[in-house]
């Protein structure tokens, strides 16, 4: 008899929600990690595949001299100017999405964990999911993670903040919600451990 087809989870939250320590958490009990964030700086490192259509799309000032891209720059670009990352995502989306389903075709695991930032906002992503699981902390604690992990300035991580989807628009597409307003992993690795007997891992 074929295998059962593998639980399709998929995993998101705003910003310093701790979305990808779960992601890692959920991979340590077995599951198989399909990260669209990775694969898209993937496709913007040196030689990635999404590199010359952005400099023929936005210009060679957001190429570094190794032929990255300028993250920074094109950040600050993309939050003033919705339009912009738009035209961004026109680019770099296809690309993660046809990796992802080549990732996603060659796993073996029970359950596929897709981390997705902007689950809520695809029209395509709910279909091809069994379950969401949704991080969910206080605007405030997002504020404070990501200042402590990337040092942004209090207007950088607003607009980021702004950026995504509203956390009660999140919290509406969730089939579970973890609410991770604790800095220490303990009670994080618990949670994470129960929903992984539930998932079969």
């Amino acid at each position: 008899m074929p295998a059962p087809a593998p639980l399709r989870l998929g995993l998101t939250g705003g910003i310093g929600s701790g979305k990808s320590t779960v992601a890692a958490l959920l991979r340590q009990h077995g599951a198989a990690l399909i990260d669209a964030d990775a694969i898209a700086q993937a496709c913007t490192q040196s030689g990635g595949s999404a590199m010359a259509a952005i400099v023929q799309t936005f210009g060679a000032d957001f190429a570094a001299a190794d032929g990255s891209l300028l993250r920074p720059r094109m950040r600050e670009h993309v939050f003033a100017q919705p339009q912009e990352r738009q035209r961004l995502e026109a680019i770099i989306h296809p690309l993660v999405h046809a990796e992802m389903a080549r990732q996603a075709a060659a796993a073996t695991a029970r359950c596929l964990v897709f981390d997705l930032p902007l689950l809520v906002e695809s029209p395509h992503w709910r279909a091809r999911l069994d379950w969401v699981l949704v991080l969910d902390c206080s605007v405030p604690t997002q504020r404070r993670r990501v200042h402590a992990r990337s040092g942004w300035s209090p207007a950088s991580i607003e607009a980021a903040i702004k950026s995504q989807c509203p956390r009660a628009q999140r919290l509406a597409a969730a089939d579970v919600v973890l609410y991770n307003e604790h800095d220490q992993i303990d009670p994080l690795q618990a949670l994470v451990a129960e929903l992984a007997r539930q998932f079969g891992l």
